[in-house]
C-alpha cells in the first residue's frame, strides 16, 4: 500500500509542473475534460463516489482519489494496453466506482467508449462487436460481472477494470505517470468519445456518436433546469445508458455530487442505502419510481393503513410541498429524510405515479430526449405538470411539422451514426433538424406534449390515425399499471394490460380492475380510439429492452393469438 505522504508530496510536485506547463487559459470549459477536471480541483476533499456493498457499508473516494485513478487508468489505456486516440474499447461491467474511473480514463486518452449493458443478448453484443472493431474489453468483477465466453468475446482482449483504475504501490512512479498524463493534448470539442448502440425495440440498433461538445451542452441545459442542491445521489442505472453516464455521473460530478452506487434492486436493500446515504435526489426512468411506489404501498397494505394512508394523500395534494413531507414523516425517514427529487426520463410517466411521488413531498422533473439528441425538452421544479415533459432547454430549438413529428436542433445532436451515413442523412434534413419520430403537440402554455410513436400508430379503416400512447396513457391515469394496445381486426382496438398487487393474482379482481379503468378511459377518449376488448398480459412485466423500453413486437404477436382473461 503507498504511503500517502509522500504519494501526496511527488504528486503536486510532478502535477503542478504539467498544470503550469498548459497553453489553455482559465476558461468556460470546451470539453467534458475541463468540466471534469474543474470538479475534481473545486470539490478534491469532498466524497465523490461510493458502492453500497453486501455488509451494508460504503465504501467511497474523495473527488482527489477518483481523479487520481482515472489519470492512472488513462496511462495504462495508452502505455500498457498501447490503445491510441479513435479506438474502440468495449466496457462490460456491474456500474460502481471503479466503471466510472475508467470511463473517465478512457476520455483521457481520446479513446472512444463502446459500453455494454449486462442485459443485452449475444446476438446483440457480437453486432456491436462486428460493427465497432474493438481493440480491447474492459470487464468487471463481482457477483454480478458477465462472462465474455458466453457472449463470444473470448478472442478480445481483456483487462479487468478493478486493476486498470488500481493505486500503485510505488508513490513516486505513480505522481509521474500522473504527471504524464496532464502532458498529453487534450481532447477537441468535436472528438467523438462515447458510441452507444440503440436499444433496438425494432430494426437494427445504430452506433450512436456522441462528441464532447454535444454532451457538453447538454450540461449547460441541465444547469437550467436542476435547482442547485447538495446532492446526494444514489445511482441504480446502468451505467452503460447513456442517460446515467450524462446525468448521474458527468453533470453530478460537475456540482460535487456525492454517488452512491447500489447494484441491487431489491426494495429493501434499496431502501436501506438511501437512509444511510441520506439520499437528496436521484436519477431514475419510471419503472424505479413504480418500484419504490409499488414497495410503500405493499407497506401500507401489511399494516392495515391503506384507507388512511389515500386519504392522507388526498390532503396532502393541497399543501405546500414542505408540509407534505412532514405528513409523511415515516416514509420520508425510510427513504433518508432528504429526498426532494426525481429526474425520470427514458421512457413514459404516467401520471397517476407522478401525482403519487408528489402527494408525498418528492417533486418529479420529467425529461425527454434521446442519445441523439440529449435532453431536447424538460419540466423544472417551478413547472412540473402532469402529462407534458416540458419546454425546450436553450440551446436546444424545438419545431412540430405539419404531420405532428417532434424535431430537435441545435449544439446537443449526436455527430451522426457510425459508419452509416445513409441512416445519418434520414434522420437529419437538410436544415439540422433531427427528426425523433415521435409525435406530440405544443400546449397552451409552450409545454411539449408526446402521443407516440410515428412506427406505431394505428391507421383505422376509415383512415383515422389512432396514437397507442394516447390510449395506454389513459389506462394508466385510470389506474392500470401499465398497458400496450393493438390492433387485433381492422378497426378493432384492444388493451393488453399489466397489473399489479390483488389484480395480477385473481382473475375476479383483475375483471374488475380492468372493467372499471376502460370504462373510466373511454369516457375520456374520443369515438374513434375507444377500447373494444382487453386481454390481461399473462408475466410479471412486459418484455423489454436492455434500456427497459416495451418491446411492442412480442406483445403484438402474442395479441393476436386466441384471448386469454379477458372483456
Amino acid at each position: 500500500m503507498d504511503n500517502p505522504a509522500i504519494y501526496h508530496r511527488s504528486m503536486m510536485s510532478a502535477l503542478s509542473a504539467a498544470i503550469e506547463a498548459r497553453d489553455e487559459p482559465a476558461a468556460e470549459p470546451r470539453t467534458l475534460l475541463d468540466l471534469l477536471d474543474r470538479a475534481f480541483e473545486r470539490y478534491a476533499d469532498r466524497p465523490a463516489v461510493g458502492v453500497w456493498q453486501d455488509d451494508g457499508k460504503a465504501a467511497s473516494w474523495t473527488y482527489r482519489e477518483f481523479a487520481r485513478r482515472s489519470r492512472l487508468a488513462a496511462w495504462r489505456l495508452r502505455h500498457d494496453l498501447g490503445l491510441g486516440p479513435g479506438d474502440r474499447v468495449l466496457t462490460w461491467s456491474p456500474s460502481g466506482p471503479e466503471l466510472a474511473a475508467a470511463y473517465i480514463g478512457a476520455m483521457r486518452a481520446g479513446l472512444i467508449l463502446v459500453p455494454l449493458d449486462l442485459r443485452m443478448t449475444s446476438d446483440a453484443i457480437q453486432g456491436i462487436v462486428g460493427r465497432s472493431e474493438p481493440r480491447h474489453l474492459l470487464l468487471g468483477t463481482g457477483q454480478d460481472a458477465p462472462d465474455p465466453g458466453s457472449a463470444g468475446l473470448a478472442e478480445i482482449p481483456t483487462t479487468i477494470i478493478d486493476t486498470l483504475t488500481a493505486v500503485s504501490d510505488d508513490p513516486a512512479r505513480a505522481a509521474q505517470m500522473e504527471a504524464d498524463v496532464e502532458t498529453w493534448p487534450r481532447p477537441a470539442p468535436e472528438d467523438v468519445w462515447d458510441l452507444i448502440f440503440t436499444s433496438g425495440t425494432t430494426g437494427t440498433p445504430k452506433g450512436v456518436m456522441v462528441a464532447h461538445d454535444n454532451l457538453l451542452s447538454t450540461m449547460t441545459a441541465i444547469n437550467g433546469v436542476i435547482p442547485p442542491l447538495e446532492h446526494r445521489i444514489v445511482s441504480i442505472l446502468p451505467l452503460s445508458h447513456l442517460f446515467e453516464q450524462a446525468i448521474g455521473l458527468i453533470y453530478a460530478l460537475s456540482v460535487g455530487a456525492d454517488i452512491l452506487y447500489v447494484r441491487s434492486r431489491n426494495p429493501r436493500v434499496l431502501f436501506a442505502a438511501l437512509k444511510a446515504h441520506r439520499v437528496t435526489s436521484m436519477i431514475v426512468v419510471p419503472q424505479i419510481l413504480d418500484l419504490f411506489w409499488s414497495a410503500i404501498e405493499r407497506e401500507a397494505d401489511r399494516s392495515g393503513r391503506r384507507v388512511w394512508f389515500d386519504r392522507l394523500r388526498r390532503v396532502a395534494r393541497r399543501l405546500p410541498y414542505r408540509l407534505r413531507r412532514i405528513v409523511f414523516r415515516s416514509v420520508h425517514d425510510r427513504l433518508g429524510g432528504s429526498l426532494s427529487l426525481f429526474v425520470s426520463s427514458g421512457a413514459f410517466l404516467p401520471p397517476a405515479l407522478q401525482q403519487a411521488w408528489e402527494d408525498l413531498g418528492v417533486i418529479v422533473i420529467q425529461g425527454y430526449g434521446s442519445s441523439e439528441n440529449g435532453f431536447g425538452t424538460c419540466t423544472t421544479r417551478e413547472d412540473h405538470g402532469l402529462g407534458t415533459v416540458g419546454r425546450p432547454m436553450p440551446p436546444v430549438e424545438l419545431a412540430v411539422a405539419d404531420d405532428g413529428e417532434v424535431l430537435f436542433r441545435g449544439p446537443t445532436l449526436f455527430k451522426g451514426y457510425w459508419q452509416d451515413p445513409e441512416a445519418t442523412a434520414r434522420a437529419i434534413d437538410g436544415a439540422g433538424w433531427y427528426h425523433t419520430g415521435d409525435i406530440g403537440h405544443i400546449d397552451p402554455a409552450g409545454r411539449l406534449v408526446l402521443s407516440g410513436r410515428t412506427k406505431d400508430r394505428i391507421v383505422l379503416p376509415n383512415g383515422f390515425k389512432v396514437y397507442p400512447e394516447d390510449i395506454e396513457n389513459a389506462l394508466r391515469i385510470a389506474g392500470i399499471r401499465d398497458a400496450i394496445v393493438v390492433e387485433t381486426e381492422p378497426g378493432r382496438i384492444e388493451a393488453v394490460v399489466l397489473l399489479s398487487g390483488a389484480g395480477a393474482r385473481d382473475a375476479a379482481a383483475a375483471k374488475r380492475i380492468v372493467d372499471t379503468a376502460v370504462r373510466a378511459a373511454n369516457a375520456e377518449l374520443g369515438p374513434q380510439q375507444r377500447i373494444a376488448g382487453w386481454r390481461l398480459w399473462p408475466e410479471e412485466d412486459f418484455p423489454r429492452t436492455h434500456t427497459l423500453k416495451i418491446r411492442r413486437d412480442p406483445v403484438r404477436d402474442w395479441a393476436a393469438a386466441p384471448a386469454g382473461p379477458s372483456s
